[in-house]
């Protein structure tokens, strides 16, 4: 994150969405130099600033008002409040997507139509437009009236059905992921789709509607696991942490835990092999090439057990690293973000932030003066990097800066927010 050219600093976007499919796309357009102006609901705002615990600490270590769900996907954006369901909220979105390049929204699908917010009737007036909508199961289909979330998407999808461990082993049965990967995905390819309807518009002149549906994302991540049920009709099943078609690829006990073991071809294997002091499992019949490790996996796994165990991970990790074997810890968040790796890598940004309210100091229960912490960009561009401008705004931060560049004065302004617009 640095004050060089950002690559998107011409483009604007106007953000109707909410939780984090479309926030995280619009956040990533934002870290890489787009004005998105983000509009929330006067009063409520984006759920995710309610979504807690865990929430934000004041200067005192005291827990705010405001999640940390938020923070993860909203950083580098400018937050206005208007009711759409008014019609001077109508208007006035209606006059920021005619001056956007980008519109991002996750509406039920037809949901926009009854504001006059829906694509053809914004195309009207800006052909250049490009309208991304976000939903559960896309604007076609049998699904495409029904709400759509990560959770019911993961489970649908196949995706939990070989995600956890094997049923009759401990803890057997179907596990979600970690974080809402889906709407995280959906984000990022709602992001790619949105920058290739760009360079068409470069063609054309005109923009397109997207439409990004979490269910198609989620069968697209499938990759391996449905090539192969595509083209065998085997239905791939739970393994835990041991993977389909490569051996010895899983978590392995060490003496003082575990240690992912990620042994890609049978080079790696006799250096492994080497390395741990058993040469001949390298010339073993049974384990010379990577498909015969993997049908006989079992055998293979009893035998390396014994000796991965002899070992600390922090002593296999050192053992192999100058092997090109890949082996590593198994690391809590603490730990990860501990990495020194990660920490030269510069991936944790702290922001310091002013809370506002309408443009006027924030009530007493929010810090005046906090800091924000979140995972910087991955998104390494040399000439045109991430560029790091605000932290995630407060409800309405921006409101009275966004509707002045819209030609509002103070006066008019405080009409609309004495009226509920605003």
């Amino acid at each position: 994150m640095t004050n060089k050219p950002a690559a998107l600093s011409h483009l604007k976007v106007l953000d109707l969405s909410r939780v984090l499919a479309g926030p995280w796309c619009t956040q990533m357009l934002a870290d890489l130099g787009a004005d998105v102006i983000k509009v929330e609901r006067p009063g409520a705002g984006d759920d995710t600033r309610h979504w807690g615990p865990p929430f934000l600490k004041d200067a005192d270590g005291n827990d705010t008002t405001e999640a940390t769900y938020f923070t993860a996907c909203n950083r580098n954006k400018r937050a206005i409040t208007l009711d759409m369901a008014k019609t001077e909220g109508q208007a006035l979105i209606r006059q920021m997507a005619a001056n956007s390049d980008i519109l991002v929204e996750n509406f039920k699908v037809g949901g926009l139509k009854q504001y006059g917010l829906d694509y053809e009737s914004l195309k009207a007036t800006n052909p250049r437009l490009i309208y991304c909508s976000v939903t559960g199961f896309g604007q076609t289909g049998p699904y495409a009236e029904r709400a759509g979330y990560d959770l019911m998407i993961q489970a649908m999808s196949g995706l939990m059905s070989i995600t956890g461990h094997a049923d009759g082993q401990p803890g057997g049965g179907p596990m979600r992921m970690g974080v809402a990967l889906i709407d995280v995905l959906t984000g990022i390819y709602a992001t790619s789709a949105i920058l290739a309807a760009i360079e068409a518009r470069h063609t054309t002149g005109e923009g397109q509607h997207i439409d990004m549906a979490l269910l198609d994302v989620s069968m697209a991540v499938l990759a391996n696991q449905a090539a192969g049920y595509l083209n065998t009709g085997k239905v791939p099943q739970r393994l835990g942490n041991t993977h389909p078609s490569l051996a010895p690829y899983q978590t392995f006990e060490t003496a003082d835990g575990s240690m992912l073991l990620a042994i890609g071809n049978d080079g790696q294997f006799a250096r492994f092999c080497d390395a741990a002091g058993q040469p001949e499992w390298a010339t073993d019949a049974r384990f010379a090439s990577n498909t015969l490790r993997v049908k006989n996996r079992e055998a293979l796994v009893a035998l390396m057990l014994p000796v991965t165990r002899t070992r600390s991970t922090a002593d296999w990790t050192m053992l192999l690293e100058d092997k090109a074997v890949p082996c590593g810890p198994i690391n809590d968040m603490a730990q990860a973000f501990a990495d020194p790796q990660v920490q030269a890598r510069g991936l944790v940004l702290k922001q310091p932030v002013v809370q506002v309210e309408h443009g006027q100091a924030a009530t007493e229960s929010i810090a005046k003066h906090a800091t924000v912490n979140t995972v910087a960009s991955p998104l390494r561009l040399m000439a045109t990097p991430p560029v790091l401008r605000r932290p995630p705004p407060s409800l309405g931060e921006h409101t009275d800066e966004v509707l002045a560049e819209l030609g509002l004065d103070a006066t008019q302004i405080a009409a609309l927010r004495g009226r509920g617009v605003v």
